[in-house]
């Protein structure tokens, strides 16, 4: 299997628990919560663990927050870098709504980091001894640190010969796809429209028309596009290919996309070949909102659920 490095710039501790209903100007009785590692390159990792893989996760990590992280990450066997910051690592809250079965989401916003430390994080890329053949960056960049952050990662991945993926949105994800090819992108259909302009790309023709665009102008090689419940678009230069996912239970969808973007990575660095690697993923995000909270995928869901979506395909 080849090697996998993650990236998370601003990582959380996602704290959830169970209310019967939320009110306001009362004074609300929660169930015990639970604690977990969060943001989007930390949950790829945590993911592809739980799906029998390995990976590296690096990241930024401050204050006790940060210790808590890192002490959540040794609990699951996560091979882990932490970077220091100065400021602390935020902390998220999931409520669940029992009477409703409403889930609701706090996101809260990043710390503020200084340009010496995220300049920490290219170095530590740049120096690496021996480099993994995949890097994942993903989730959202913190305060203070630029928005062609990624462009300038993907610039030190390409002189190192490392396939990147990226799973981000708005101007973060606009800058790299300006600077030159990467692997592979990922993003949901709102965030496709916005870095298109969604004057440009309101019908599944003209997404798909505008996806190869992006890899005709060697912006990037591979582009997945979530489209909802209508399934999975795959773009490459031979075309696009639409896949469905399961149908499955929904129970959260907190962790699908990363869920998705671990299946996919763990199963191009087993030797899978890129459309049965979309597949392994799709079925990894299905498994993920199966799960309640922010639990991430199964592997015995995903693997039951892969073998489905073989069988339809042979069918």
């Amino acid at each position: 299997m080849e090697s996998i490095l993650t990236l998370t710039v601003n990582p959380a501790i996602d704290k959830s628990c169970e209310i019967n209903h939320v009110v306001p100007e009362r004074k609300l009785r929660c169930t015990k919560p639970s604690f977990e590692p969060g943001g989007g390159g930390l949950n790829v990792t945590r993911a592809i663990h739980k799906l029998g893989g390995k990976s590296e996760a690096l990241y930024l990590s401050g204050g006790p927050p940060g210790q808590m992280l890192g002490h959540f990450l040794d609990e699951e066997g996560i091979n882990h870098q932490p970077i220091e910051i100065e400021d602390w690592t935020r902390e998220n809250l999931v409520v669940f709504e029992s009477t409703t079965e409403q889930q609701y989401r706090f996101g809260m916003p990043g710390p503020e980091i200084k340009a010496h430390e995220w300049q920490k994080v290219l170095d530590y890329i740049k120096n690496l001894s021996t480099c993994p053949a995949f890097l994942v960056a993903s989730g959202s960049l913190s305060t203070g640190i630029p928005v062609d952050f990624f462009t300038r990662v993907a610039r030190i991945a390409k002189e190192k010969d490392i396939r990147m993926i990226v799973d981000t949105s708005g101007d973060a994800l606009s800058s790299i796809l300006e600077d030159g090819e990467i692997f592979l992108i990922k993003p949901n259909i709102g965030e496709f429209r916005d870095i298109a302009g969604k004057s440009e790309v309101t019908e599944e023709e003209q997404i798909i028309r505008y996806a190869g665009k992006l890899i005709k102008e060697k912006k990037v090689q591979v582009v997945v596009i979530s489209i909802g419940s209508a399934g999975t678009l795959l773009v490459t230069k031979d075309g696009c290919r639409k896949m469905r996912a399961p149908a499955v239970t929904i129970k959260s969808k907190v962790g699908a996309g990363d869920s998705m973007v671990a299946g996919i990575t763990l199963a191009l660095a087993r030797g899978k070949a890129l459309e049965d690697a979309i597949r392994f993923g799709i079925a990894a995000g299905a498994g993920a909102v199966m799960t309640p909270g922010t639990e991430l995928c199964r592997k015995e869901d995903v693997e039951r659920l892969y073998e489905r979506m073989k069988a339809e395909v042979i069918s």
